[in-house]
């Protein structure tokens, strides 16, 4: 086979019958048109252009060529759009935060895949939604107070956020009789946090429990990581529902008070406005996630 550059740049120039018009299309300079096309002839065998006077003509044989490899290179880029359009059909992005992701989604995807083995999954991870703008992506998993004005919302859960700790941790400085009794533990606390997430001072106001320095904190700037440390009995940890509920059915975490605080925010869905909803795979996969929730699903910031 000769070099496909080569053909590219032959082709171009049978079709301007000018090097230079094809050095601007192709964006190279007419000498490197010019090489090629005689790299593809030494490479034949056979003149393919006649030179003469500062113009060029294809020759019989440059005009058969000509004809074949044109329409070679339209089926190439007929079968090249072909495949990527079947990858973007089937090929779809997901985008939200690493808890998010580790502590919900990713213990679901086996269901997924398992029942639509044709469409390929890819997770992004970026930890503020403010950042959402920034990466290209086919839905969103957040968790949000006000959904972003450009996206529409769909709400998987409500908000319902509860202290839990280790077995553990609970036998060696439980029991506690209420939640103003948990600022005598090590609190862990999201360290820089969106301002969506809520913090134990604010939980510890919204309960109607005063609130007080607590005797010790332990700041993480990853709510996975922060769940890890409440699961190895380093304190008590604020935990969001369905973020941690498979940790509690485990006997992984428990909850050392029963006080839960349920909040207007949501854990949503999010699509771009102008996105057309009409892909079989995000289709596919919006219906299953909605199956996955309880059935309270309802839309948020819909005009």
């Amino acid at each position: 086979m000769p070099p496909l550059n080569s053909l590219v740049a032959f082709e171009s120039a049978a079709r301007h019958l000018s090097f230079t018009l094809a050095a601007e299309e192709l964006h190279v300079t007419q000498g490197a048109i010019s090489r090629q096309v005689r790299s593809l002839e030494d490479y034949l065998g056979k003149p393919l252009f006649e030179r003469v006077n500062r113009s060029v003509k294809l020759t019989a044989m440059g005009q058969r060529y000509a004809q074949s490899i044109r329409q070679s290179l339209v089926d190439i880029a007929g079968i090249t759009d072909e495949v990527r359009s079947w990858q973007g059909m089937h090929q779809i992005t997901v985008a939200t935060t690493s808890a998010m992701a580790s502590l919900w989604l990713l213990p679901k995807i086996a269901e997924f895949q398992r029942d639509h083995d044709d469409i390929e999954l890819r997770i992004v991870a970026i930890e503020q939604i403010r950042d959402l703008s920034r990466v290209e992506c086919d839905v969103a998993l957040f968790y949000c107070r006000t959904p972003p004005a450009a996206m529409r919302a769909t709400t998987l859960f409500h908000e319902e956020v509860f202290p839990v700790c280790s077995p553990g941790y609970l036998e060696r400085h439980g029991p506690f009789a209420d939640a103003e009794s948990l600022a005598d533990c090590t609190l862990l606390s999201l360290e820089d946090a969106d301002q969506d997430w809520m913090s134990w001072k604010q939980w510890f106001t919204e309960v109607g429990a005063v609130s007080r320095l607590p005797r010790r904190r332990l700041n993480i700037n990853s709510y996975s990581m922060l769940v890890q440390a409440a699961m190895m009995d380093q304190g008590v940890a604020l935990g969001w529902s369905q973020l941690v509920d498979d940790y509690l059915e485990r006997g992984q975490l428990v909850r050392p008070v029963e006080t839960v605080l349920r909040t207007e925010a949501r854990f949503c869905l999010l699509e771009r406005r102008e996105a057309p909803a009409s892909r079989r795979g995000v289709r596919a996969f919006r219906e299953w996630l909605l199956d996955t929730v309880p059935r309270e699903v309802g839309d948020l910031g819909l005009t």
